[in-house]
């Protein structure tokens, strides 16, 4: 990640400070939020992608077209600070051009030193929470150990295969990139709909929206990397109440920033993860896919099961 990524998270909170936000959740104080799908539930709304969802689902392959969502991962990859990736290449054992046995073995491997939430990623339901109290109820004190998380983990998000709508933001404002700060909410999330002529947002899909942001990549971190357009507060209790699964964007926090007047800071991740389990997924790269006209497609994911881990980089596939 740049060097500037520490001066870039202090302009995010600058930008949220200054734009009037106040360090409230606008959530119930003190009040959590159990979870629909009982008390040991760590899955969330993802639960709704049944047998039967994952079947109906397939039947929107007609092209038989894959995209892959997921962005490349490098030491430039801006992303929230501090957080920083870098990859080093290791050759074990073969100093000096030493080789392995009769037929001159040599390998590489590889050894990661950075952060998880980088470039296209989930965001699990340990993540974020309201003043220390995590989804379904879980406390911070309790379960968020050093050596991993022992609830919430994402090793327990379950194999995801289910519809994915596409909603192009940017086809709806006739602006690419939509412009930072321009939240979406059911009136722009409808619209969309209508546009594009999807008749409905159904339980256990999950809804990705396209901006354009991630054009910015490499052109304009500074800006790409600070503000966003994206889910407003109105907009994500609508989501919620459709039963959507996940809800993920080309941008790295989902959510519109600066944050709309009167929100929280990231309580759109707060409605989304701490009190409703839905999934989010951030930095989709869904460009083809508006290139296409592709608004409903198959869509799968399986995260890497690390032990504890709060995200997951991720690839996911839509198929059309």
């Amino acid at each position: 990640m740049h060097r500037s990524s520490t001066r870039l998270a202090y302009t995010v909170l600058a930008t949220i400070t200054m734009a009037g936000v106040p360090w409230s959740t606008g959530l119930a104080d003190g009040v959590c939020t159990p979870s629909k799908f009982g008390a040991k539930d760590q899955a969330g709304n993802v639960n709704y992608v049944t047998p039967a969802k994952t079947l109906a689902a397939s039947k929107l392959i007609t092209k038989g077209k894959a995209y892959r969502l997921g962005i490349e991962t490098n030491h430039a990859t801006p992303a929230y600070a501090p957080r920083t990736f870098n990859l080093m290449i290791v050759q074990p054992g073969q100093a000096q051009g030493v080789t392995l046995g009769p037929t001159k073995t040599t390998y590489n491997d590889d050894i990661i030193n950075g952060w998880v939430g980088i470039g296209s990623q989930i965001d699990g339901l340990g993540h974020v929470g309201i003043d220390n109290v995590y989804y379904n109820c879980n406390k911070a004190a309790e379960f968020a150990k050093v050596d991993g998380l022992t609830k919430l983990g994402i090793e327990n998000v379950p194999a995801i295969a289910t519809r994915a709508v596409l909603l192009d933001m940017a086809g709806y404002f006739g602006a690419d990139p939509v412009k930072e700060g321009t939240a979406f909410n059911k009136a722009e999330i409808d619209g969309a709909m209508k546009k594009q002529g999807i008749k409905a947002i159904e339980k256990g899909d999950v809804v990705l929206f396209y901006t354009g942001w991630l054009k910015l990549i490499g052109k304009d971190d500074k800006r790409y990397a600070t503000v966003e357009p994206g889910v407003g507060l109105e907009g994500a209790k609508y989501l919620v109440s459709l039963g959507v699964a996940a809800v993920g964007a080309d941008t790295w926090a989902v959510e519109v920033l600066p944050s709309e007047k009167g929100a929280g800071v990231f309580e759109v991740h707060q409605i989304l993860i701490a009190a409703n389990g839905i999934h989010i997924l951030e930095n989709m790269n869904t460009e083809d896919m508006v290139k296409d006209k592709a608004w409903e497609s198959f869509f799968t994911l399986g995260p890497s099961r690390v032990t504890g881990a709060v995200q997951a980089i991720i690839n996911p596939i839509a198929v059309k």
